[in-house]
């Protein structure tokens, strides 16, 4: 199953990132070497959200991540949230249609 880590991002976002970017990308390569975290980046133009894939049987790992994310511990995102995203189509859907 796949889940959606959806971040509504601070206002000042970028100008308080470098100082807590590089726990942040660690955090997120150890749930990519773990095969937990797919895909994670933010929706420019604006800068207002961020979107992280995660997989699993539970959202329980794309859970754990927001609350241990220095991004949401230093108040860089204003709040979170995890859905079940439903994917059919492509090489690693989750539930496939053809």
């Amino acid at each position: 199953m796949h889940y959606l880590l959806m971040y509504d991002l601070a206002d000042d976002y970028l100008e308080r990132r470098p100082e807590h970017r590089s726990d942040h990308l660690a955090l997120a390569w150890a749930a990519a070497e773990r095969g937990e975290l797919l895909l994670a980046g933010a929706i420019a133009e604006p800068l207002d959200e961020a979107l992280l894939l995660f997989q699993g049987e539970s959202p329980a790992a794309a859970e754990a991540f927001a609350r241990a994310d220095p991004y949401v511990k230093a108040g860089l995102v204003k709040a979170w949230r995890v859905r079940p995203w439903q994917t059919v189509v492509g090489e690693k859907a989750a539930n496939p249609v053809r």
